[in-house]
């Protein structure tokens, strides 16, 4: 273990400069748009706003897949939103997700547009509109609705956690790389438990819970992220 740091964490702590690292740029103490920004709007009903992130193409799956099964009102457009250059401080984007975090989905098919924000919460309302990667049976759904939202809880410390202090942070601190490892270990091991019973992990049947995993996970374990 290395030398335990000097820095002692203030009672009340304040931000008096960027944190460093890839991604200070995207990281700051309050909310609301720095600037703005207007977003386009394409000539589908489902408009898209995102990133080629683990979370971002979670809903880009699911919309491929329903396309792919024939759900022709799932056609939607895409637009990049480049978290590097802050675009998700925009007035736009911060208008229809006030957590300013990609993805965020706006459906212009109702009376009014109906925007969307956090990448379950997109997937589910998807699966939900077209009937379609959700099971309607409540114990198979409630399985999914499980691993959903074991997903949406659990990839923090995939991210944040052990990929910013493993990849990103600007100083190598050993506890927190040892500490979010070992999650990152323990979750996979969840996945590859679960995943040695069935073929996906609500069991026989293909899911918004699979689309929302692989992008991590798949991700983490084949080398494509981090």
């Amino acid at each position: 273990m290395s030398a335990p740091s000097d820095y002692v964490p203030p009672k009340v702590w304040t931000w008096t400069a960027p944190s460093g690292g890839k991604f200070a740029s995207t990281n700051r103490p309050t909310a609301g748009s720095t600037h703005e920004r207007t977003l386009p709007v394409g000539r589908h009903p489902l408009q898209l706003y995102s990133l080629g992130t683990p979370n971002g193409v979670k809903v880009t799956i699911l919309l491929e897949e329903l396309l792919a099964a024939g759900h022709t009102q799932a056609e939607y457009d895409a637009w990049l939103i480049r978290i590097g250059e802050g675009d998700q401080f925009g007035s736009g984007f911060t208008e229809i997700n006030p957590n300013s975090k990609i993805p965020a989905l706006v459906d212009h098919s109702g009376d009014q547009p109906l925007a969307v924000f956090e990448s379950g919460s997109i997937l589910l309302y998807l699966a939900e509109k077209f009937g379609a990667f959700i099971p309607k049976d409540i114990a198979r759904r409630t399985a999914c609705l499980n691993w959903l939202f074991w997903q949406v809880g659990s990839a923090p410390y995939i991210g944040g956690g052990f990929g910013h202090f493993y990849a990103y942070a600007p100083e190598k601190i050993e506890y927190a790389i040892n500490r979010f490892a070992m999650e990152a270990k323990r979750q996979l091991d969840v996945l590859d438990r679960r995943l040695a019973e069935s073929p996906f992990i609500t069991g026989e049947e293909y899911t918004i819970a699979d689309m929302a995993i692989f992008p991590w996970y798949g991700g983490l374990g084949s080398g494509l992220i981090l």
